[in-house]
């Protein structure tokens, strides 16, 4: 039995919670698919302020680090899909 098992994960590029009630705070993460929404990252990939006034102060990514994370598969959720679109990164859809 010479072979090694090699565990596959389903990554997903997603929205992290975090802040208070009624002023809400995000971090864009590579996340196992199967973990809970605030759960364990496998890498924090930058932040997002909904409640920001200024544009240039709501949305801050690791362009070079979402290029690899997507290079390699993981699917991004629909809203992180809108982000990154948002900053020039593009998304294929599979």
């Amino acid at each position: 039995m010479g072979a090694s098992l090699e565990r596959v994960l389903a990554v997903k590029l997603r929205l992290k919670r975090l802040g208070r009630t009624h002023r809400s705070f995000f971090r864009v993460c590579a996340m196992d698919s199967r973990s809970p929404r605030d759960g364990r990252a496998i890498e924090e990939l930058g932040w997002y302020d909904p409640n920001s006034k200024d544009a240039d102060k709501q949305l801050s990514l690791h362009r070079e680090r979402i290029e690899y994370w997507l290079s390699v598969g993981a699917q991004p959720s629909d809203t992180v899909s809108d982000l990154l679109k948002r900053q020039g990164i593009s998304v294929r859809k599979t």
